[in-house]
Parts: structure tokens; C-alpha cells; sequence
């Protein structure tokens, strides 16, 4: 029996030649499982964006509060400069002036324990020159006399209220003890034989104004008047060459 004819396809010579590709280049790797490396996208990293918080409520409650208050007091300054230079421009305000016109001594004497006592009477002349303002001379003022810093004696103004326009004459008696002042005494004694003894005139004093009807707040009046007197001789008038006292007014 004869073996069946077979048939072997034969490319035909004449169609066109289409070159076969290799599904994986000679050069690509591969993974384990056989598929391509490059079918996978590179690694990316992301990078979180941090967002910023909101201002809390509470801060900005304080900076509200903080910038009221600033206000409130740039304000009550300025209603304050106001009104001091209304009452200004009103009752045209002038500092008292203050001479001291006499001085006596009385006693400067050592004691038997070597302490040097000492009474002085000073004659203070007291001006206001205000028109409008009163001023009240209220208690607990002070009154000193020193020389070379050390403290001879010392006294009080009297309470008293001094008028518009007004000039008033007190006469103070000034006492006091200096302890082991034997050098002190002749010290004294030789600056009087030159004929200029410098002694210094110390007064703090409390005093109210008065506005019209209004009576003001206390304040500290402060006086120091430098004085050279010709002789310290007990129970004698003192002559005072030269005199000139500074002021100042404190809350």
C-alpha cells in the first residue's frame, strides 16, 4: 500500500519579507517571574506638604485686649494734657518765692558731754504770687541748718493757708544737739574770725493748692538756700551777706 502524498507549505518568493522581532531585547534583564524590568514605572518619593495652623482664637484675644488697652491709656494721657493745659491757660500757675531775711542765734554753746547745742531764729518771708491759687502749708514740714553737712539745729513751719496775691513773715525756732562737736565748735569759731561762716538752709514742706474751689492733691515743697552770715555770736543780730535758695515741687 502506498504512503499518503504530504503537502509542505511553501513561502511564496514573491510576497514581501516582514523581519520577526524579538519580543525581549538581547539587553533588556528580566525578573524572576520572566516578565520585562522596564514595564514597571521608576520609584517616585512623595514628599508630604505640611500646611500651616491657623492662629488660635485665644491669641488673638490677647493681642485685642493688649491693643484696647494701649488705646484706652493713649487716650486718658491725652485728656489729661488737655485739661492740665486748659487749667494752665486759666489760673496762669507761679511758684511762691521764699527769702530768708534775718537770722538770730540765741545759744551755740558745748555742753559737759561734749555736745554742741544750738537755737537759731530765722525770719522766712513767704510770697504767693498767684492771682487765682491758694496754697495750704500742711503739716509734718522740716527745717534744717547745716554747716559743711553737718546738722546744727532744726524745726517746723506752723500750719497755715496763704492767699491770692499774699505775703506772710514767719519767724522759726530752729533747736538741736551735736554730739562730740569740740572740733566742730572750734571750727566754727575760727571761719568766724574770717568774717563768712557758709551755712545751708534746708525745708521740706507739704503743701495742697487750691484752684478756685478745688482743692488739689498733696505735693512736697522742697527749699535749700545756701546763706554766709558775718559772725555766729550768741544773743547778736547775724548779718547775711549773701543768700540764694533753689526750688523744687514734687508729687
Amino acid at each position: 500500500m502506498a504512503d499518503p502524498q504530504r503537502i509542505h507549505p511553501v513561502q511564496d518568493p514573491e510576497a514581501p519579507h516582514t523581519p520577526t522581532v524579538p519580543l525581549v531585547s538581547s539587553g533588556a534583564s528580566r525578573s524572576e517571574n520572566g516578565d520585562p524590568a522596564g514595564q514597571y514605572p521608576p520609584f517616585q518619593r512623595t514628599i508630604p506638604v505640611k500646611h500651616s495652623k491657623p492662629p488660635k482664637k485665644k491669641r488673638s484675644c490677647l493681642c485685642r485686649c493688649f491693643c484696647w488697652t494701649i488705646s484706652l491709656l493713649l487716650l486718658l494721657i491725652v485728656i489729661i494734657a488737655i485739661v492740665v493745659g486748659i487749667l494752665f491757660l486759666v489760673f496762669r500757675p507761679k511758684l511762691p518765692k521764699y527769702s530768708i531775711d534775718g537770722l538770730r542765734i540765741t545759744q551755740l554753746s558745748l555742753t559737759n558731754n561734749d555736745s554742741l547745742s544750738s537755737a537759731f531764729d530765722v525770719n522766712i518771708t513767704a510770697r504767693n504770687p498767684n492771682e487765682k491759687i491758694g496754697i495750704y502749708y500742711e503739716g509734718g514740714s522740716r527745717i534744717t541748718v547745716l554747716y559743711t553737712e553737718t546738722q546744727l539745729c532744726e524745726g517746723s513751719l506752723p500750719k497755715f493757708y496763704q492767699g491770692h496775691e499774699n505775703t506772710t513773715v514767719l519767724t522759726v525756732e530752729l533747736t538741736g544737739q551735736t554730739q562730740n562737736a569740740t572740733g566742730l565748735l572750734t571750727e566754727l569759731q575760727m571761719q568766724q574770725l574770717t568774717g563768712s561762716v557758709p551755712l545751708t538752709l534746708k525745708v521740706r514742706q507739704p503743701v495742697r493748692i487750691k484752684l478756685g474751689k478745688l482743692k488739689l492733691m498733696k505735693m512736697n515743697f522742697r527749699a535749700t538756700c545756701s546763706l554766709v552770715v558775718d559772725s555766729l555770736a550768741a544773743n547778736n543780730e547775724i548779718g547775711i551777706t549773701s543768700s540764694s535758695c533753689k526750688f523744687k515741687l514734687r508729687l
